[in-house]
């Protein structure tokens, strides 16, 4: 398997993509999620891994569309779940979730790539 993508973040908010030498926008963080690039986003500063904060940017933008998909009460309930002795039950339950919806999208019972 190969390294993930290396995308750094500059003190200035841009992106840039190592592999396409070139700054990129959320839309195209959007896009390598959706084409199961795996990448990496690192902090030009202190060089800490912050993939998962430029992830909920990308669901934060989507979510500003016109058809959300997280109601507002669901948003509130996984906001109460932090701290809770549940939460990594939770956690584990939605990623689960996550995985098995595909497959009953497309009803096969496996996985499209």
């Amino acid at each position: 398997m190969s390294d993930p993508r290396v995308i750094k973040k500059y003190p200035n908010r841009r992106l840039y993509d190592t592999a396409e030498s070139r700054y990129i926008t959320l839309a195209d963080v959007r896009r390598l999620v959706i084409e199961n690039i795996d990448f990496l986003v690192i902090d030009k500063k202190n060089q800490q891994d912050i993939t998962r904060s430029i992830l909920l940017q990308v669901i934060a933008e989507q979510e500003h569309s016109a058809q959300p998909m997280m109601s507002r009460d669901f948003l509130s309930q996984v906001i109460r779940s932090y701290g809770d002795p549940a939460h990594d039950g939770l956690a584990g339950y939605l990623e689960q979730s996550m995985r098995q919806f595909p497959l009953k999208q497309n009803g096969t019972g496996t996985h499209r790539t």
